[in-house]
């Protein structure tokens, strides 16, 4: 029998960390050798999420670079902005395979990761990392040590949107960008913004024109189209557990139809199992990806406008952090690229 690859989750404890824990743990190719987790080490991991007594037997650790090298070959980092260049660094020089769910390895300019996060303490690494948005740069990914995991609302803009900008069917400039979260995407560090009454029966725009995704989508927008973009991103909070949902407008070059901005997303994803096209008529819903890896994508034409709607949905915890992460891990690996992540959608 085949000794399977060893994989450490750093910072175990939060709600990607956790989605890792419960999607490793049932992964044919991979075996879960090391949890760490600050806040709790020394306790068992089924007493910090008792969803997963009987499965996860495992305690969390301090994390201490010298014996977490010893313990696995793969590394997860689910940890803060910051925290995770100072991790990754010794990894890397061990030779070790890393994908940060931060976005600390996320851009591929210095100056436009310092300006909305903090000074880099790596930026050696930061030229050597791979933007893992899976569909779009897999044959970089297949060759990474070092992966920056997309942001959860990037993911589910820009894969709708860079067939589009790649095939110029859409006009770079004016794009609108409207997304809406489940409240696990501000992380599970108790907050007076995402207590129950202060979300339940809620809806709401926060940080409008500047959260710190807009330069990620805008990096990754301005390669697909050749130019500089710079789009209109509004989040919302929706009381939701888990979920997101992009509505994307673009005015269209030419006079077009759904069959044709279609069939551009079909010919791009046709080898793409995560990628879900919904036939014309039909929109996603948070609801039929939760739990999954998929992110579903409708588009509507409206030729009164000249603009595409383009309508998508991921599992934010899943597509976009935890189970790209894993994706991304399978791609690296040479496993098969739905190994560990290909579970069905929940009915209701």
């Amino acid at each position: 029998m085949t000794a399977k690859d060893r994989v450490a989750v750093i910072g175990a404890s939060g709600y990607a960390g956790a989605e890792l824990v419960r999607l490793i743990s049932s992964h044919p190719k991979v075996s879960l050798t090391l949890l760490t987790s600050r806040q709790y080490a020394g306790k068992p991991y089924e007493e910090v999420f008792p969803s997963f007594t009987g499965y996860v037997k495992q305690k969390c650790e301090l994390f201490e670079p010298e014996d977490a090298i010893k313990k696995a070959d793969i590394f997860f980092l689910a940890l803060p902005h910051k925290a995770s260049m100072r991790v990754a660094s010794p990894l890397i020089e061990a030779g070790k395979k890393v994908i940060d769910l931060s976005a600390d390895f996320r851009f591929n300019n210095l100056e436009s990761y310092e300006t909305n996060y903090q000074k880099h303490e790596v930026p050696d690494l930061l030229q050597k990392s791979v933007y893992g948005l899976c569909e779009v740069y897999k044959e970089k990914i297949i060759d990474a040590d070092l992966i920056g995991n997309p942001g959860c609302y990037p993911t589910s803009i820009l894969l709708p949107l860079i067939p589009f900008l790649k095939s110029k069917l859409i006009d770079s400039q004016g794009i609108i960008a409207d997304s809406k979260s489940g409240v696990s995407g501000a992380g599970r560090t108790p907050s007076l913004g995402t207590l129950y009454c202060e979300v339940n029966e809620g809806f709401k725009a926060y940080k409008v024109s500047e959260h710190r995704h807009a330069p990620e989508i805008d990096e990754n927008l301005s390669i697909a189209a050749g130019n500089d973009v710079n789009i209109m991103f509004v989040p919302h909070l929706v009381p939701m557990s888990r979920g997101i949902v992009s509505t994307i407008y673009a005015r269209c070059i030419n006079e077009t139809n759904e069959n044709q901005l279609l069939d551009c997303l079909k010919s791009t994803y046709s080898n793409c199992p995560f990628i879900r096209i919904l036939p014309e008529g039909r929109m996603p819903n948070a609801a039929h990806v939760r739990g999954t890896n998929f992110c579903d994508i409708g588009v509507k034409y409206s030729p009164n406008h000249g603009m595409a709607v383009i309508v998508s949905t991921i599992d934010n915890l899943i597509k976009g952090a935890a189970g790209q992460a894993i994706q991304n891990m399978n791609i690296m690996m040479g496993f098969s690229e739905t190994d560990g992540i290909e579970a069905m959608p929940f009915s209701i």
